[in-house]
C-alpha cells in the first residue's frame, strides 16, 4: 500500500489498531522475554502468535501489527529475514478472516527502546532499518509502522529507510511525562524534521505512554503537524511482572475508549492498545457510540 492508498483510508474512515501483541503473549506463557520479545513466540509458539492475531480481528481491528519488533537484523542476524517472514506470515493469515484488515509491519529501535544512550551510529542505523524494512516490504506488509521511538536521530533514520520501500509509513514516538522525547528533544522538532523528509510518513503518533497522559503528547505533536493525520495507542502503565504481563495501571476497556475520544477530536486517525491492553480494548473502541465528525467505526 502506497502513502496516497493510506490516506484515501483514513479519509473514509477511523481506522483501529490492534492491542499488544507481547503482553498477551506473556499471559498466555509464551516465550516472549526481552530481548526477543513477541520475536522468540512468532519462533517457538507461532499457535499463540495467531490466536492473538485472530482475537484482534474478532475483536474489530482493521489494522494488525506482525510480531517483528524484535525480527532485527541486530539481534536475529541471519535469521531475521525468516523471522520476518513468519511474523508477516501469520499476520496475514489472521487478517484473511476478514476483507480489508491490513498488515502492518513493525519497526522499532534497534537497541533497547528505553535507553537513548544506546542508539548506534547514523550509518549503522541507516544500514540495520534498510535491512529490517525491506525484509518487511519482501515479507508483504501493506504499511510499516514506526514504534516507540525515544530519539530525534533514530527516527528520522528509521523514517528514511521505511520510505524507500515505497509502503505507506506511520511513525510513531515514546515520550517523558513533560512530552518530550526520551532523549529529552522536543517532540515538536522531530517531527517537523520527519516531515520535511523527501518522502514523508503518512501518519505521525505517539505509542507505549500511558493511556491517561497521551493526549498530552499528541496535543503537541498536533500542534507541529497541522493536517497530519496522528496515531494514537497507549499503554496501562510501568510493568510490573514481565513474566505474567501484569501492568502497574490498569485501565478498563471502557475508560480507555473514553480516553480515547481526546486523541480523537486532536486528530487520530489510527488508534489501539499497547503494552497491556488487549483485545476488549479494541473491542470497545469498535463498539462506542456516537463516533466524532468525520470519523467511524465499525468492523
Amino acid at each position: 500500500m502506497n502513502p496516497e492508498a493510506l490516506a484515501a483510508r483514513f479519509a473514509e474512515r477511523l481506522l483501529l489498531l490492534d492491542a499488544a501483541l507481547g503482553t498477551e503473549l506473556a499471559r498466555r506463557g509464551a516465550p516472549s522475554a526481552p530481548p526477543l520479545w513477541s520475536a522468540r513466540a512468532v519462533l517457538e509458539r507461532p499457535d499463540l502468535v495467531l490466536a492473538v492475531h485472530r482475537e484482534n480481528v474478532a475483536a474489530g481491528a482493521h489494522v494488525l501489527t506482525a510480531g517483528t519488533f524484535r525480527t532485527q537484523p541486530a539481534l536475529l542476524e541471519a535469521a531475521a529475514r525468516e523471522a520476518t517472514r513468519r511474523a508477516v506470515a501469520l499476520a496475514r493469515e489472521a487478517a484473511s478472516e476478514r476483507p480489508g484488515v491490513l498488515v502492518a509491519g513493525s519497526l522499532a529501535p534497534v537497541a533497547d527502546c528505553w535507553r537513548p544512550d544506546l542508539v548506534p551510529p547514523d550509518a549503522e542505523l541507516a544500514r540495520l532499518h534498510a535491512l529490517h524494512a525491506g525484509a518487511l516490504a519482501e515479507a508483504g506488509a501493506d504499511l510499516l509502522l514506526l514504534e516507540t521511538f525515544g530519539t530525534a536521530r533514530e527516527w528520522l533514520e528509521a523514517a528514511r529507510a521505511a520510505a524507500a520501500t515505497g509502503l505507506a509509513v506511520v511513525a510513531c514516538a515514546t515520550t517523558r511525562e513533560d512530552g518530550a522525547l526520551l532523549s529529552g528533544e522536543p517532540l515538536g522538532e522531530a517531527a517537523r524534521a520527519l516531515l520535511a523528509l523527501p518522502a514523508p510518513p503518512a501518519a505521525l503518533g505517539v505509542n507505549c505512554v500511558p493511556a491517561r497522559r497521551l493526549a498530552a503528547s499528541l496535543d503537541l505533536l498536533a500542534a507541529a503537524a497541522p493536517g497530519v493525520p496522528l496515531a494514537a495507542y497507549g499503554n496501562t502503565g510501568l510493568p510490573i511482572d514481565e513474566a505474567t504481563g501484569a501492568f502497574a495501571e490498569p485501565i478498563s476497556p471502557e475508560e480507555y475508549a473514553a480516553v480515547a475520544e481526546r486523541w480523537l477530536s486532536l486528530g487520530a486517525r489510527l488508534v489501539g492498545g499497547c503494552c497491556g491492553t488487549g483485545a476488549g480494548h479494541v473491542a470497545a473502541l469498535a463498539s462506542r457510540p456516537g463516533p466524532p465528525a468525520g470519523a467511524r467505526y465499525g468492523k
